[in-house]
């Protein structure tokens, strides 16, 4: 298949601001965020007026992007809006996740993927051509757009005073269909960096340091804009890996200013016409403010088994290591590259450790072979593996067993994720990961020698767009030809049913606080070739927690999920709500949600109830029976929040934090049903 001339596809329906007249934009008069200029500059059509912190407000996307793990279902649900072309003004769809082939089914994805991005004007990369948020932010992000992606780690763009933020597959695809993304105006939350790196520390160690402080619920419904005098002092490369790993905060973005770094990061990638100053307005106003001096980090490891768990490196230093791994979305970028080849130079991967590199895109693996810094890392004994997500998502290159110690430049060290169910993943940045590889053990990378390769300014003028690995959208006219590929493995997207006014639900299972969507629904080699397939891989939902939850829902009928606080953080992978759908699951009971995920079941019609009394949460036990009465009642009005569930022979109150869209969605049984009717 073979697309030709580029088509950026149908412009938006709103008109918008561009250029300075974003810098104009005010908010009841006052001096804004960079965050409240992009939102204000981006409101949808019939927003009505300026909308407060903490209020629902519909924004207009720009761009979208979606990769292979999430993309299929994410397309299928777009085919089935019965939509002729994407209607943004640019979307990606990428495979770096499922590579691993190791039978039909991810080929299969991949050619469903490309047919589907011919047919309806999306770009289509190519397996092989890098991991999606890197490639992005080197051939497609550009300064104030918005940005939806179905990857959590989506907010990397913000590196380019983007807004970027992940979400569920469905909204991503109601966003290529031209709908606007809807979302609570997040509150906005002032990083002021001062000073400057310093030793061995990196960008890696900011985040670390932030989530350290702000821990993985910190975030939730919060944006975490960067300003102050240490922004000028962190190249692009650096901002991205701060920003993608703002999603371990639970943010619903990162945002960075578009400065003179910012304008060199895109001329040096031939995109310079793209860039726009942006920046807060003097006197913005924050929710809170952080301030981090930068020259004050040292390095820093996020421990077993959460991104929070964040100690000191030299607290660790001696700690055996058996396992390296350098790369992902987060950390590698060519300056990561280079400083990793700055340690190794000369030395040799110590004798105990198995060593690897997954670049982020193949346009960097390219310039770090044209610079010489890929020959040091081959010659020091590093494996060189796919341009693709990898060890990050537990697919390949898992550690050994006996609790093995693996030291990852990744974003996240859940327990399991990494394919070997009893290993210790710690989270450090490109250089403590280099140092540990030559000593064999946890080390201070400033104890060894860092003199940085002197590469970088012909690197810099050799980083270009590895187009040819891109294929464009075709024109319309040629593309109603093409016809889509449909393998075994893809099956069309399950439906949940309208809500009942009545229903009785059996609880199937429950959990503590932070419970992942790795918990709910794994990855890794054995399951994400079934992401196209949620009959099947239903068979996997909470099989790490709970083996026989698939058993038991199904010999329920269904029923409900009670979990405690931040149930569903991590990814945005909406399987963890599609799944349990399947299954019968018509509501999930906690303490709180993570955002992402929250959204994901509220737009397949699962019930997202919070406990008035948190204690009751430790009253309810696995196949205690919830009895809703009157919910169509409370679905049909915005005023009522709380209803009552009868639990044996005791009444217990939950919250529905809902406003009139969520409920609607609640009340036909998901976000497809209601557009189906709506269209009908």
């Amino acid at each position: 298949m073979t697309n030709a001339m580029p088509n950026m596809g149908s412009p938006p329906q709103e008109k918008r601001p561009k250029g300075d007249s974003m810098q104009n934009t005010m908010l009841n008069g006052a001096p804004n965020t960079l965050v409240e200029k992009i939102i204000l500059s981006h409101l949808a059509a019939g927003a009505g007026g300026a909308p407060a912190r903490g209020e629902p407000v519909s924004i207009v996307i720009d761009q979208t992007l979606t990769q292979d793990a999430t993309g299929t279902m994410a397309c299928l649900q777009f085919e089935a809006m019965g939509a002729e072309r994407v209607r943004t003004e640019l979307s990606v769809s990428y495979i770096d996740h499922n590579t691993l082939q190791e039978d039909y089914k991810n080929q299969d994805d991949h050619r469903y993927l490309q047919s589907v991005a011919a047919k309806y004007g999306m770009w289509f990369s190519r397996a092989g051509n890098g991991i999606c948020h890197q490639v992005h932010l080197e051939r497609f992000g550009a300064p104030g757009k918005t940005l939806l992606g179905s990857d959590s780690h989506t907010p990397t763009g913000g590196a380019l005073g983007m807004l970027a933020i992940g979400s569920g597959g469905l909204d991503v695809a109601c966003a290529m269909g031209g709908g606007p993304f809807s979302l609570l105006f997040p509150k906005i939350y002032g990083v002021r960096l001062s000073g400057a790196l310093a030793g061995a520390a990196s960008a890696k160690d900011v985040i670390l340091e932030l989530l350290r402080r702000e821990t993985v619920k910190g975030g939730v419904d919060a944006v975490y804009e960067y300003f102050g005098p240490g922004v000028a002092s962190l190249a692009v490369p650096q901002r991205a890996t701060i920003a993608n790993m703002g999603a371990e905060l639970g943010a619903t973005s990162s945002v960075f200013p578009s400065d003179g770094l910012t304008k060199a990061f895109l001329e040096n990638r031939g995109r310079g016409e793209l860039w726009r100053e942006l920046k807060a307005d003097e006197g913005a106003l924050y929710d809170k403010i952080i301030d981090i001096d930068l020259s004050a980090l040292t390095p820093l490891a996020a421990c077993p088994h959460s991104p929070d768990n964040v100690k000191a490196v030299s607290a660790l230093a001696g700690t055996p290591v058996d396992q390296v791994v350098i790369g992902s979305c987060t950390n590698s970028s060519l300056d990561d590259l280079a400083a990793v080849a700055a340690i190794v130079r000369g030395k040799t991967v110590h004798p105990r450790v198995s060593a690897g590199i997954a670049c982020g895109s193949r346009a960097t693996l390219l310039a770090a072979d044209k610079a010489g810094v890929l020959g040091e890392l081959i010659r020091s004994g590093f494996r060189i593996l796919e341009s693709a997500c990898g060890p990050c998502i537990g697919m390949g290159f898992a550690p050994k067993s006996g609790g093995a110690v693996s030291l990852r430049t990744f974003n996240r060290n859940f327990k399991g994720r990494s394919g070997t169910a009893d290993a210790g993943v710690y989270l450090v940045s490109p250089e403590t990961a280099a140092a540990a590889a030559i000593a064999g053990a946890i080390t201070d990378a400033g104890e060894l020698q860092t003199e940085r390769l002197n590469t970088l300014p012909f690197v810099q003028s050799t980083v270009q767009c590895a187009d040819d690995m891109l294929l464009p959208p075709l024109p319309p006219e040629a593309a109603k030809d093409v016809a889509v590929e449909r393998g075994p493995n893809i099956k069309p997207c399950p439906l949940q049913e309208p809500a009942p006014d009545d229903v009785r639900l059996v609880i199937l299972y429950k959990g503590g606080d932070n419970i992942t969507t790795d918990d709910i629904m794994p990855a890794g080699a054995k399951v994400l070739p079934l992401r196209s397939n949620i009959p099947e891989i239903a068979k996997f939902v909470f099989s790490s927690l709970c083996p026989d939850f698939y058993q038991r829902a199904k010999a329920a009928g269904g029923g409900a999920i009670v979990g405690g606080s931040n149930y569903g953080q991590g990814s945005s992978r909406e399987h963890a709500a599609l799944a349990p759908m399947y299954l019968g699951v018509k509501a999930v009971v906690a303490k709180s949600f993570a955002r992402i995920h929250r959204a994901n079941l509220v737009n397949c019609g699962i019930l997202p109830f919070t406990f008035v009394d948190g204690g009751d949460c430790d009253a309810l036990i696995l196949g205690d029976e919830l009895h809703f009465q009157a919910l169509h009642t409370l679905l049909d009005d915005p005023s009522q929040s709380v209803i009552d569930a009868s639990v044996n022979g005791r009444t217990i109150a939950l919250k529905l934090e809902a406003d009139a869209r969520d409920r609607a969605l609640l009340r036909a049984g998901g976000a497809i049903r209601a557009l189906r009717e709506r269209n009908a």
